[in-house]
């Protein structure tokens, strides 16, 4: 492992790229079937959001406002604010949930949310989530924690073929259904929390909703509580796991940093095998470990010469750069949107939290840029190549449906990074 540094010593980010926990919390609340989230701030950032997600995803996204502005904030709080919010959703559509989520400003006032949740009589999980602490990940960590504390309900039977899937925010939707498809071939019957690979993978609905439609049904949420396991996918995801543990006493854990590389995937089939009995896996699964293994001989050569930088979410960093690893690839230089015990695990030469402009000053160390959209400019002005990964990504189509994890999804991530490096050396 190489050198960690947690902070890059600047007061400030010149060139961001992290994302706010607001935004997380919004993410989670859209892997819940008919969910409205709420966001309790100004409409500046509410539309921000929507307006990403909408460019992201090339889908409309649901979401409303409290539309609270400093004057409100200080002089009456948000309580006038939340409540006329929900009345005013309520006679417009019917959620199955209210998604009410912080901002900055109601949280620096102090706003009271769970007080506030108490006098709406509505279904509705409220969560703090204020963007001057964490970011993307944790705010979607948050949200999942919070649905867990305030919808399951506890339970003492199990269901000995039922699975939780706890997935960190960085796996795409088609991530999520290919997990959820991996544990259905060893006769389990998966529900991920949240689940994106319903809502938005980019699937043709039946018209336009103004609600948010797939994911987990609220319902199936309440009913978590008698899964005979419990998956957690990225450290991020640990404090969710254990909310969920105590629902049940006799639900069993298993969890896994990353789904990225060889290695990684091996040890989540072995424990699908333990707990299933099943002794072999589908002929699928074996022929697709290996497709894997000739992907990491066939991408060998190209990585093997290919000097990566990798930008992201902390669980997202932890899956790309195994893979590239596991592969010959060497990451001489990892960036993360926040600090996190993934770092101290990242088979990389120089590990920071940071921005753009300390990828651009560490120009001279890396070859190959795995990042999002806002690293494409980077990529360009520097001569590097890229593989455009995480959010935002607003140039390329078929983002929800990107995959990177397990076997099949692993041997892909390989032959784009290799053929990526290979174009880069024959346009210099």
């Amino acid at each position: 492992m190489g050198e960690v540094k947690h902070k890059s010593g600047k007061p400030l980010q010149v060139n961001p790229f992290k994302l706010s926990q607001p935004m997380g919390a919004t993410l989670a609340f859209l892997g819940v079937d008919q969910c409205m989230p709420l966001m309790h701030g100004g409409q500046g950032c509410t539309s921000f959001t929507k307006v990403y997600y909408t460019r992201h995803f090339c889908e409309p996204i649901a979401i409303q406002t409290s539309a609270v502005t400093d004057a409100i904030a200080v002089l009456d709080g948000g309580d006038y604010s939340i409540v006329e919010s929900v009345k005013n959703i309520t006679k417009k559509v019917t959620p199955s949930l209210i998604g009410l989520h912080t901002t900055g400003l109601p949280e620096t006032k102090g706003d009271d949310i769970a007080g506030v949740a108490s006098q709406v009589d509505y279904p509705l999980v409220y969560v703090n989530t204020p963007d001057y602490e964490g970011g993307l990940e944790s705010g979607w960590a948050l949200t999942c924690q919070a649905l867990i504390e305030q919808l399951v309900q506890e339970d003492t039977d199990i269901d000995a073929k039922k699975v939780v899937i706890l997935p960190h925010v960085s796996l795409q939707p088609i991530e999520v259904e290919k997990i959820k498809q991996t544990c259905e071939a060893f006769g389990f019957t998966a529900f991920a929390l949240p689940d994106l690979s319903t809502s938005l993978d980019g699937h043709l609905g039946e018209k336009q909703s103004a609600l948010s439609s797939g994911g987990i049904s609220v319902d199936e949420i309440k009913e978590l509580g008698d899964a005979t396991l419990v998956l957690s996918i990225g450290d991020s995801m640990q404090k969710s796991a254990t909310a969920l543990l105590k629902k049940n006493p006799q639900m069993r854990h298993h969890h896994f940093s990353h789904l990225g590389g060889l290695e990684a995937s091996d040890a989540m089939i072995e424990i699908l095998m333990q707990e299933s009995g099943i002794e072999l896996p589908q002929p699928a699964i074996v022929r697709w470990r290996k497709r894997l293994q000739d992907a990491m001989l066939d991408s060998h050569f190209s990585l093997g010469q290919t000097r990566c930088l990798v930008v992201g979410e902390p669980d997202q960093l932890a899956s790309a750069c195994q893979s590239l690893y596991e592969a010959g690839g060497r990451v001489t230089v990892a960036i993360s949107t926040v600090d996190s015990s993934q770092l101290e695990k990242l088979p990389a030469d120089r590990v920071l939290v940071g921005d753009l402009e300390d990828a651009e000053q560490l120009a001279d160390e890396y070859d190959l840029i795995v990042g999002n959209f806002h690293c494409e400019a980077l990529a360009h002005r520097l001569h590097k190549g890229l593989v455009l990964r995480g959010f935002p990504n607003w140039e390329q189509v078929g983002n929800s449906l990107k995959n990177d994890i397990l076997y099949e999804g692993g041997a892909y991530f390989l032959f784009e990074c290799a053929n990526a490096a290979n174009a880069m050396r024959h346009a210099g």
